[in-house]
């Protein structure tokens, strides 16, 4: 068997790999290389990649194919249709992340909330050494016990997010963006009650139709003045030019994102403009990406491969 690993580094020079090459002959590529990628996979029996799109153009010359593996939850880069008919199998990964994503979720929040950005500097500027108090309240903030605290897609990682603000005392409320979630551990509403009431609203939903500019302005201008958004869903969910004029106007709190609509950013992004960092952080798509959770990535694909030619269905997407 040949597996071929494209975009390693999607996964980090750090990640160990070695235990791909008990499966049968290896080839890793660091980067993907559009020019490049069609003849890299040609001989392949098994494709480990992340964003290369798996279709006709790519794929058509590769006689060999049986298997392709995805190094993330999302499926969106595949042509089910295509693959299908050539009977190729797609298996990707779950719940790798969840931990990760969930606790850079209050990573985000509480460098918002807790005003993290100016205290930090007050103290490092030499505030504090000038005090003449042993503290300081220039820039309030609050207890998230008895805040409500909203959720945009409960799935895995977005109930872990439940779990764990229910922990510091919020009342949990949740709006499924496909209306057929129900979990009676939580309070269902609607999207306007939702953004109404929330004191903290943290999205963890996948992109479709359904959440494609799900918070735009009208969202956004139901929320309250001191809440925070919170986007580790993905980045187009949330109009990034209503949430910069939001965030100007002093509509809401703050946000925190960890997905853009483009990835890396683009240099016109309008959110670039709020270089204020009490009330906006924005990290580089890292919520994943513990040292934990990458390893477990790389292994979850190795046990779909080492299923795969065992005749087990682990993961399968077609």
């Amino acid at each position: 068997m040949k597996i071929v690993i494209m975009e390693a580094d999607t996964l980090g020079t750090d990640v160990d790999l070695s235990g791909f090459h008990e499966l049968g002959e290896v080839v890793i590529y660091a980067k993907s290389e559009p020019e490049l990628n069609a003849a890299r996979i040609r001989d392949a029996d098994v494709v480990v990649a992340n964003k290369i799109l798996m279709n006709e153009e790519l794929l058509k010359d590769c006689s060999a194919l049986k298997l392709i593996c995805l190094t993330a939850t999302g499926t969106n880069n595949v042509d089910f249709p295509y693959v299908t008919k050539r009977g190729i199998k797609v298996a990707n990964v779950k719940g790798y992340s969840t931990n990760s994503v969930a606790q850079h979720t209050f990573a985000l929040l509480f460098y918002v909330y807790e005003k993290l950005h100016f205290y930090d500097h007050f103290v490092k500027s030499g505030g504090y050494v000038r005090s003449d108090i042993f503290s300081c309240f220039d820039v309030r903030f609050h207890e998230l016990a008895g805040k409500k605290f909203g959720i945009i897609g409960l799935g895995e990682i977005g109930r872990k997010v439940a779990e764990i603000a229910r922990v510091f005392g919020c009342e949990v409320m949740y709006y499924s963006t496909g209306g057929q979630h129900d979990d009676p551990e939580y309070r269902r509403v609607d999207k306007e009650t939702l953004f109404r009431e929330a004191d903290i609203v943290s999205i963890h939903a996948p992109l479709n139709d359904r959440t494609k500019d799900l918070v735009g302005k009208e969202e956004l201008a139901l929320m309250k003045r001191d809440a925070v958004l919170l986007n580790l869903g993905r980045g187009p969910i949330v109009n990034q030019e209503a949430l910069a004029e939001a965030l100007e106007k002093e509509q809401i709190g703050g946000a925190g994102l960890d997905v853009l609509t483009v990835e890396p950013m683009a240099a016109d992004n309008p959110l670039l403009r709020i270089q204020d960092s009490q009330r906006l952080i924005i990290t580089p798509h890292i919520g994943w990406a513990t040292v934990e959770a990458r390893q477990r990535c790389a292994d979850e694909v190795r046990s779909n491969i080492e299923a795969f030619y065992a005749g087990e269905n682990r993961n399968w997407c077609n």
